[in-house]
Order: C-alpha cells, then sequence, then structure tokens
C-alpha cells in the first residue's frame, strides 16, 4: 500500500509542478518604425491571472547568441489582470528567445521563442 502511495505520489508530483510554473502568452504588434514592437505579456499560474510580478523582458536570436541582444526592459502593469505592457527593440526580423525574468511575489524566469516579422510575432514551431 505504501509503495502505491509513494508511486502514485511521483507520477503526479511533475503535474502539480507545472500547475505552479507560470505561463506566458505573448502579443506583439509592429509599430511602424522597423523592428520596434508593442507587446502585451498574459501572465498566469494554474490558469489564474498573475499580478503584481515584476517582469524583466530581454530577447536574444538562439542562432546568433551574444551577437544581437536587447537591452532589458522593465514592463508595466495592462489593464486587464496579469496583463503587462513592453516595447522590445529588436535588431532584425527572424528568431528571437524573449526572456521573462519574474521578480516580486514569483520569481521565476520563462523562455519564449518567437518569429518576428514586419506585422508582428508569431511563436516558433518546435
Amino acid at each position: 500500500m505504501v509503495k502505491s502511495a509513494l508511486t502514485l505520489i511521483f507520477l503526479l508530483l511533475p503535474a502539480l509542478a507545472h500547475a505552479q510554473t507560470p505561463q506566458a502568452d505573448l502579443r506583439c504588434i509592429a509599430t511602424g518604425t522597423d523592428f520596434v514592437y508593442d507587446c502585451t505579456i498574459r501572465l498566469s499560474r494554474a490558469g489564474k491571472p498573475l499580478e503584481g510580478v515584476q517582469i524583466t523582458v530581454g530577447a536574444d536570436m538562439p542562432s546568433m547568441p551574444m551577437a544581437h541582444n536587447t537591452r532589458p526592459e522593465q514592463a508595466r502593469s495592462g489593464t486587464l489582470p496579469g496583463e503587462y505592457k513592453v516595447r522590445l527593440d529588436l535588431e532584425m526580423l527572424g528568431e528571437w528567445a524573449v526572456k521573462l525574468r519574474l521578480g516580486g511575489p514569483v520569481r521565476d524566469q520563462l523562455i519564449l521563442h518567437y518569429e518576428f516579422d514586419s506585422k508582428g510575432a508569431s511563436p516558433k514551431r518546435r
């Protein structure tokens, strides 16, 4: 019985850990200035909006690490719960790894891979 309970716990731990991991959705639209995007981040955990989080946003190109990157920017709160806004000023079009460093009541780092084009950004399919 104890062995069965321990097995069940070990099987459920990854699902429980994932439920506690913050999730981020990124929407970016081009501003009309080359490579500059206004982005909205929707941050949640276990399906509920995460509010009061300090988010520092940076980005670099996975295909050219250390060659193309951005200066970290502090996101500001949006109008909806769990919503944050930031402007990204990239160096070129293509795939970027957008890094969200979370501080305050939640401490974590999320890396989102997005393809940026002349209109906006979409998640990179892997």
